[in-house]
């Protein structure tokens, strides 16, 4: 028994020693993050709670530490503009990450073929995502202004009768910012669901060869369901930037005509800046929050809390 525990003991006596290096080694990791760290903790968090704050007091011009309760909310959710705001991001949400989704996919799967200058349509397709929002939107008003582009244009060809208006009528300029959303965005999905492509197994597809199972009916099948850590990353950088949507709809129609392309996100700037009513636009933001916080919990619980909690 005591030649047994020798090795025990010694193996006891050198763990604190080996802690003692770990962690002295981290501590310079740790020291180079502190400002990093304090920076989130101060800037971001501490705005964000200053947001909220706001958002129960009856701040205008400047803020104030009163407090009204949910007034606000009250005020925000019987404002008509609000509500065409939320109607409209819900509109544009769906079509946006749907339509990126199955565009991307499907460019994907095309390149996936082994085409010939691949890597040239891979930058062609993923070219719009460099451009910003601002680029984006600029472009897309010149292509679907009647007077300059597409209009004009399809006329000029002896087409006198053609019209396409999407852009100046209320009811279908929204869609013309799905549009540009999505020749923006769907780049985005096909590069990351490109790289799960090709990550599949090789044997697969021989084996669905050998089967006889058509194409298609592997991808859906089969290669979809494989995607699906790529499809819910993509799907949540899709969710975030349709929350934030702002800088497109200001480039494309300023939120007209009239308020048939307002957004929260230019509602929130219009009342913080121009309407000098700083109250309702933080209720609006806080709501916008809520709606990222919503959006991405069940992806980080799922990614990062879910696995961590599974037995070994």
């Amino acid at each position: 028994m005591a030649i047994v525990s020798i090795p025990n003991a010694v193996a006891t006596s050198e763990r604190p020693a080996k802690s003692r290096r770990i962690n002295r080694t981290r501590l310079p990791a740790a020291l180079a993050l502190l400002p990093t760290a304090l920076i989130v903790l101060v800037v971001y968090i501490g705005c964000m709670l200053w947001t909220v704050r706001l958002s129960f007091t009856s701040s205008t011009l400047l803020p104030k530490l009163d407090w009204v309760g949910f007034a606000q909310y009250s005020r925000l959710f019987m404002n008509d503009r609000f509500l065409v705001s939320a109607e409209n991001i819900l509109i544009f949400g769906v079509l946006f990450i749907s339509g990126c989704l199955i565009l991307g996919f499907l460019l994907a799967v095309f390149i996936d073929q082994n085409v010939r200058a691949e890597g040239v349509f891979r930058t062609i397709f993923l070219y719009p995502y460099s451009m910003s929002f601002v680029v984006t939107g600029v472009a897309w008003q010149w292509f679907l202004n009647p007077g300059l582009g597409l209009e004009k244009l399809v006329r000029d060809m002896g087409f006198e009768s053609f019209t396409f208006d999407w852009l100046v009528n209320q009811q279908m300029a929204i869609y013309t910012i799905v549009i540009a959303g999505l020749w923006h965005g769907a780049g985005l999905t096909m590069a990351i669901l490109l790289a799960g492509l090709r990550g599949v197994d090789a044997e697969l597809w021989k084996a669905s060869r050998i089967d006889g199972i058509p194409v298609w009916r592997v991808y859906l099948s089969i290669v979809l369901p494989l995607l699906r850590p790529m499809v819910v990353t993509a799907t949540v950088l899709l969710a975030v930037g349709v929350v934030k949507l702002y800088d497109l709809v200001v480039a494309m129609t300023l939120g007209g005509p009239g308020i048939a392309t307002e957004v929260p996100a230019k509602f929130v700037m219009d009342h913080l800046f121009e309407r000098n009513n700083i109250a309702l636009g933080t209720a609006a933001a806080t709501v916008m929050l809520i709606t990222v916080v919503a959006i991405l919990a069940p992806w980080v619980y799922a990614k990062y809390i879910r696995p961590q909690g599974r037995p070994a």
